[in-house]
């Protein structure tokens, strides 16, 4: 374990190798301490990129929250997202290119995870045993092994861990559950998500290039295998490669599939799935997940199924993506905008009385990086627990796996492992290149 003083001497010669001014590193990595502010929660940001930075953003605006500690493997975005801290009053974060530097500050009390899928494992355990609370970005991983052992790090070191499925706190997607369980639309017999997005065609292809100046590359890949540079498996679009994201069916399938696992109220794995697709539109395009699938999660009583056209955005109810839960008495449609309920008849009579339109407020991130706080500070329940979030990434890795495989898939549970297809079954847990280890609860 390092001290601060420790700490501040590794993030300097971090900020030094970035290329940070030395009257920039001197503010930054010396922050004033408000002394008897016991109630303080102090953050750091591990992957500032993208989303981890938007989350940040969300918990700064809760009552005092400080940002202690920017931490990312590129320092151009270190040097941009620290620039952002430089004219404000109060303590500025200290920077650092290593995750482990900020799990041994005693200091932290809550890590943000924003890195891509392939490194969400390793620091979310890490940041468990080290006493840290965490708020990690979905999916959970980028595996069925890794949720796996992150579900058990987080039970064994009793630590708070949300999920970014930010939509279990929005207003009228808790509005549209209830509905669903009221039973007014009858006998649930399918839940459907769709998700169709241009981003899902993937990118043209470019060619092999050197390392961006200022970006740990090798860091970068950590457990991944070594593969050389492409800026097509890079910034925004990784999500398209398997070693680092599993497409659109991870990147926004869960969001979808959880609001559908939290109206069914589902505790277990599917009984079976499978999937079918392929790259059938884009093939001229840098992608190794499929641009259209289908899959088909076989359940008690009803079936879910999930398709995704990556390179269009129609889709159904002119709404490019969505959940629809089809009932006997009528269909309850949503999406982040709103949810609608189409009613039945029984020839000319309705079989329901369909509720007005219910619109968003577009409050759900705020109040889901407010309930995590809340959850540190008061002790409330967290809307996205990693229950929850370990869930729904199963549902979607399984699916992906089903369509690698090319095989159908049932999932025991107690086993942690597939037991209808040994390809399948081979594909649960990634192969962690050296130096990195797979972690063990």
């Amino acid at each position: 374990m390092t001290n601060r003083r420790s700490f501040l001497k590794t993030s300097t010669a971090a900020a030094a190798g970035l290329g940070i001014s030395s009257s920039l590193s001197a503010s930054v990595l010396s922050p004033s301490r408000v002394l008897g502010a016991n109630d303080r929660i102090n953050v750091a940001l591990i992957g500032a990129h993208s989303m981890g930075w938007y989350d940040l953003e969300d918990l700064l605006k809760q009552p005092n929250v400080e940002c202690h500690t920017l931490c990312d493997v590129d320092g151009n975005v270190l040097n941009d997202k620290v620039q952002h801290f430089a004219n404000i009053d109060g303590p500025k974060p200290n920077i650092t290119t290593d995750y482990r530097a900020v799990l041994e500050d005693k200091d932290i009390d809550a890590v943000v995870i924003g890195t891509p899928d392939h490194w969400h494992c390793l620091p979310l355990v890490e940041a468990c045993q080290a006493g840290k609370h965490v708020y990690v970005e979905k999916p959970l991983a980028n595996s069925v092994g890794e949720i796996n052992v992150m579900l058990d790090a987080a039970r064994k070191y009793k630590s708070l861990v949300q999920v970014g499925q930010q939509q279990r706190s929005g207003m009228h997607w808790k509005s549209a559950i209830d509905f669903v369980k009221s039973g007014k639309l009858g006998t649930i017999r399918q839940v459907k998500f769709w998700g169709n997005f241009n981003y899902g065609a993937g990118n043209m292809p470019v060619p092999d290039s050197a390392i961006p100046e200022g970006v740990n590359y090798e860091r970068w890949l950590g457990p991944a295998p070594q593969r050389a540079f492409n800026k097509n498996r890079f910034h925004g679009s990784w999500r398209m490669f398997r070693d680092y994201g599993g497409g659109l069916l991870s990147d926004w399938g869960v969001h979808l599939i959880d609001m559908g696992l939290w109206a069914m109220d589902v505790k277990s794995a599917p009984l079976s799935v499978q999937a079918l697709g392929g790259n059938y539109a884009n093939t001229d395009r840098a992608l190794e997940m499929p641009d259209t699938l289908t899959v088909l999660w076989e359940m008690e009583g009803y079936n879910m199924i999930w398709e995704h056209n990556g390179g269009v955005e129609t889709g159904p109810y002119e709404q490019n993506y969505g959940v629809k839960f089809i009932g006997s008495n009528g269909t309850l449609v949503a999406d982040r905008d709103k949810w609608r309920v189409f009613a039945e008849k029984n020839g000319e009579e309705w079989r329901m009385e369909a509720p007005e339109e219910q619109p968003s407020d577009y409050k759900s991130h705020l109040n889901h990086c407010e309930n995590f706080i809340r959850a540190i500070r008061y002790g409330d329940a967290l809307n996205a627990e990693i229950e929850y979030g370990h869930r729904s990434a199963l549902y979607a890795h399984l699916g992906n796996i089903a369509h690698w495989a090319q095989d159908r898939v049932v999932y025991d549970e107690k086993q942690r492992r597939i037991t209808s297809s040994a390809k399948a079954d081979a594909l649960i847990t990634p192969a962690y290149r050296a130096p990195w280890k797979f972690p063990t609860i």
